[in-house]
């Protein structure tokens, strides 16, 4: 289990294409995204269990946010915790994009097996 005062890292891992948090050299949760036409789109953030309830996920958000806004890209929140995150954080509104129909649907040619996991069955 990882020391509380361990201070957090995150680190873009382009290859995978997410932020990976990391807590004392350990990957605690990352959040991931595709690149579109001078968008990042992120459509899922995880934390794993052995590190739930330390605010990580707001720091990797964040960290991983303010490296869009360096690249020059615009943010597409289709991951409900980033879209979420950016509903309390308007410092981020100048560069977010809005989901479209179209960003969903270039997101499912991507990535098939995004959308048919959140199909309801």
């Amino acid at each position: 289990m990882p020391q509380p005062d361990a201070t957090p890292t995150v680190q873009r891992v382009d290859p995978k294409h997410r932020y990976e948090v990391l807590v004392d050299g350990t990957t605690a949760g990352h959040t991931a995204y595709r690149d579109r036409d001078g968008q990042r789109v992120f459509y899922h953030t995880k934390i794993y269990d052995a590190f739930a309830g330390q605010g990580l996920a707001a720091i990797l958000v964040q960290q991983a946010l303010s490296d869009v806004r360096t690249s020059g890209k615009r943010i597409v929140p289709v991951c409900p915790y980033v879209a979420k995150f950016l509903k309390k954080h308007d410092e981020f509104a100048d560069i977010t994009d809005p989901v479209t129909p179209e960003i969903l649907q270039w997101l499912d040619t991507v990535l098939p097996h995004w959308m048919a996991s959140r199909r309801v069955v």
